[in-house]
């Protein structure tokens, strides 16, 4: 039996996918608290925008799972109406219109205004920084750019978020003042390539120059640095992480592979000496330098020797942070012209493989990291244990710092010192130094 929903004008917002959708999710969220709207996050309402995620299969099958479960709380009544935004609703508008017609409205990834008029609400220009966070008040995403100019074959990226536009230095600074004064201490820039900053506004790749306006911030203690790119990379970045303590010691760079043969393919614009050259060289002006990296395994024509190459350079590089996924076929890149000819069995076997050389890695490197002291944010506490980072670590992706919170107390969003007592293959475990 039908049954009508008593959650009266209730917008409740579900992000899926990625740091840029946590950050988009949030701006929607404020544009809607500024009309006065009622809205939450991921909890109950009456009215349901799912914010989707298209960028490989699993995410895809997460986002449709997502809208179907939600089909059919519509159809019993419990919500009212239901929209879909995102990055799957842009690359697939049409053929979910068909495929899904329950749903009332599909938006693509830039049309928020026309999503907020269904929703009752006015797009409000002025409105720079003001977001609903979604994360723990003592971080926050800072999306510098949209879109992404790279030709990597691979990638449906910019099917969905379009050529790269990078936000002025002014407005990036006014939103990152706005958060600091309502608490946030650390930021992390994100973007589909951070190095590629400025080009199209100052014409040179200007993240140096934003860094410097942002370090001036009160309040801000550590700003971290997202999806960068291997070629082209601006190297007063690092000269700047060295000397600013603010700008945290750590870089996402995606490598992807190593192979000459399979970089080439994916139109990366590097090989082999390069890639290896420029890690080193990270090294070498900031030895303590924490790099998380990721990789793709199984792409077409990969073979058993691209494989071993690229296993064998992660055993010699020892990444403090890496991830790998599986090649996923996408629709509209250059790659789905290739034959995706590693069976799955060998795909996950790869990936298995490699993610135990790191699951080692990680192990080795995070005992000589025991007696040592360091300054840790507190980001929650769960279960028995306030959970921390460390300098070298991004919230979800990385390490962890675990302390009893049956015999230390902590207090959430704030930095302390703390000092390691033991550690596993991913976490650290610790007591404050200088505890009472």
């Amino acid at each position: 039996m039908r049954t009508k929903s008593t959650l009266k004008n209730t917008i409740n917002v579900i992000t899926l996918g990625c740091s840029k959708n946590t950050y988009d999710s949030e701006v929607l969220m404020g544009q809607l608290k500024a009309n006065k709207k009622n809205v939450v996050h991921q909890k109950k309402g009456n009215i349901v925008v799912i914010n989707t995620c298209g960028f490989i299969n699993n995410a895809k099958e997460e986002s449709i799972n997502t809208i179907l479960k939600n089909t059919r709380l519509k159809e019993l009544g419990e919500i009212d109406k239901l929209f879909v935004t995102g990055c799957l609703s842009e690359r697939y508008k049409e053929d979910l219109r068909s495929e899904i017609p329950e749903v009332d409205q599909y938006f693509g990834t830039s049309e928020l205004p026309s999503l907020l008029k269904v929703l009752g609400a006015d797009y409000k220009h002025e409105l720079i920084g003001e977001r609903i966070k979604t994360t723990p008040l003592n971080y926050s995403y800072l999306k510098i750019s949209e879109g992404c100019d790279r030709p990597c074959s691979f990638c449906a990226i910019p099917l969905m978020r379009g050529v790269h536009k990078s936000t002025p230095i002014e407005n990036l600074v006014l939103e990152a003042t706005k958060l600091a004064e309502n608490g946030v201490k650390e930021l992390i820039l994100i973007a589909q390539d951070l190095t590629y900053y400025g080009l199209d506004l100052y014409k040179k790749r200007n993240l140096a120059s934003l860094l410097k306006e942002l370090v001036k911030i009160k309040g801000i203690e550590w700003i971290r640095l997202h999806y960068a790119f291997p070629t082209g990379f601006p190297f007063e970045v690092l000269t700047l992480m060295k000397n600013e303590p603010k700008i945290c010691n750590y870089l996402d760079i995606p490598l992807q592979h190593i192979s000459d043969n399979i970089l080439k393919s994916m139109k990366r614009g590097t090989n082999y000496e390069k890639t290896t050259e420029l890690i080193n060289k990270f090294r070498e002006i900031i030895p303590d330098i924490s790099i998380r990296t990721t990789f793709i395994v199984g792409y077409p024509g990969e073979t058993e020797n691209d494989f071993k190459l690229l296993l064998n350079w992660i055993k010699k590089m020892k990444f403090e942070r890496l991830g790998c996924f599986k090649y996923s076929h996408e629709e509209n890149t250059s790659a789905y012209k290739l034959t995706d000819d590693v069976p799955e069995k060998i795909k996950n076997n790869r990936l298995s493989e490699i993610m135990q050389t790191q699951r080692n890695i990680s192990h080795k490197l995070n005992q000589k990291l025991v007696g040592r002291i360091f300054k840790c944010i507190i980001d929650r506490k769960e279960g028995k244990y306030f959970v921390g980072r460390t300098e070298m670590d991004s919230p979800d992706v990385d390490n962890e710092v675990l302390v009893d919170a049956s015999k230390f107390y902590l207090k959430k969003g704030e930095f302390v010192e703390l000092i390691i007592t033991e550690a596993s293959d991913y976490d650290l475990f610790a007591i404050p130094f200088r505890a009472n």
